[in-house]
């Protein structure tokens, strides 16, 4: 099993493609030419040029929408590094089955699937609606010793790239990324103090809310952490295995799996920016198919989007997780899209061309 699983992953990796430069071109010739001052929709621009390159199609409608939202528990819990009981993670996962967490009431306003799958809670639920691809009970505490097997690792990034196909075969345009597992801020940050050579320090927040004794203590937590697990010649597949989650690895499956099908992929918080890093880390390429939604509150995030030179589009001082950032980045594709779509050319209004300069460069 293990070599073949390897194998599957590394041959995805290497044949992920870069973007189509031709119709990249070929978009923004279109963009310059609809009725509007050239490059004033700015990054909304930006936005629909991405997209057409990704799927190499200047028109896009991205018409059905879903997001993933991977569920797993933490060993690390049981170094007191939260304040929420694990149990939270299960009850919460129902409640987002049930219609009534924060990432489902956002999701039905802009009419998006969710896609809530069970990685690796730590308990067992029924429901009509839930995608069980239970790994294990959780992963192991990370302060004694590897998150998960290499076997658990590659499992868990293979039930990611497997979703994102799925879901493209079912006619899905866009995909968004979201997490519910308690102390999963605490692998994300060692995930991305890893990968980005940062301090503790520099990276720890305070997750869900913290006390300032709390917060000392999770930092020490995490120091303990990446002493025993960060020599620094680890690969990006060894630092999730080491220190991450099986919803970090899930995730970091959907970022590979969204770059080789071609399919716009959204990030969430940090815990969501913590896979695509990692994914970014094993194959630069898949920035190319990325959209940051949010500056999460998190310092952890800033970290992991400056490596990644990613520009989020909401500045909301959220940190809720769950998928709760991709919501507002799908209706500003949607509307981007549109745009292109939609808006009328210098030749259909009758309005000179000749007459407007592009604001983009400098001008006498």
């Amino acid at each position: 099993g293990g070599i073949f699983l390897t194998e599957n992953i590394k041959t995805l990796i290497e044949n992920i493609k870069p973007l189509y430069q031709e119709t990249m071109k070929q978009t923004r010739e279109y963009e310059d030419n609809l009725i509007k001052p050239i490059g004033s929709l700015g990054r909304l621009e930006d936005i629909a040029i991405q997209i057409a390159a990704i799927t190499g199609s200047v028109k896009n409608e991205l018409d059905k929408k879903a997001i993933i939202v991977m569920c797993a528990d933490n060993g690390v819990y049981e170094e007191g590094v939260s304040t929420a009981p694990q149990e939270v993670t299960a009850v919460q996962t129902y409640n987002m089955l049930e219609g009534k967490t924060g990432i489902c009431i956002l999701s039905r306003q802009y009419k998006i699937d969710l896609k809530i799958v069970d990685i690796g809670i730590n308990g067992n639920i029924k429901h009509s609606q839930l995608i069980d691809r239970k790994i294990n009970y959780g992963t192991k505490n990370i302060v004694k010793q590897k998150a998960m097997t290499k076997e658990e690792m590659e499992k868990a990034i293979l039930t990611g790239i497997e979703l994102v196909k799925q879901l493209k075969e079912q006619g899905y345009k866009i995909l968004g990324t979201g997490e519910m597992g308690i102390s999963n801020t605490t692998t994300a940050t060692a995930v991305i103090t890893a990968l980005t050579g940062s301090t503790v320090e520099q990276a720890t927040g305070k997750g869900a809310g913290l006390t300032k004794a709390l917060f000392e203590h999770k930092k020490e937590v995490l120091k303990k952490v990446l002493e025993m697990h960060n020599n620094g010649k680890n690969t990006p597949f060894e630092v999730v295995q080491n220190m991450g989650g099986f919803d970090i690895a899930g995730l970091m499956g959907c970022f590979l799996g969204a770059a080789y099908y071609r399919i716009p992929i959204v990030i969430d918080g940090v815990i969501s920016i913590s896979s695509a890093l990692a994914a970014y880390c094993v194959q630069s390429l898949v920035k190319e198919y990325v959209f940051a939604s949010h500056h999460s509150a998190e310092p952890a995030y800033h970290i992991a989007a400056e490596k990644m030179k990613l520009r989020p589009y909401f500045e909301l001082d959220m940190r809720l997780g769950e998928g709760t950032g991709c919501p507002f980045t799908m209706y500003l594709a949607d509307a981007a899209t549109k745009v292109v779509r939609e808006m009328a050319t210098f030749e259909q209004g009758n309005v000179d061309k000749s007459n407007y300069i592009d604001i983009r460069k400098d001008t006498e």
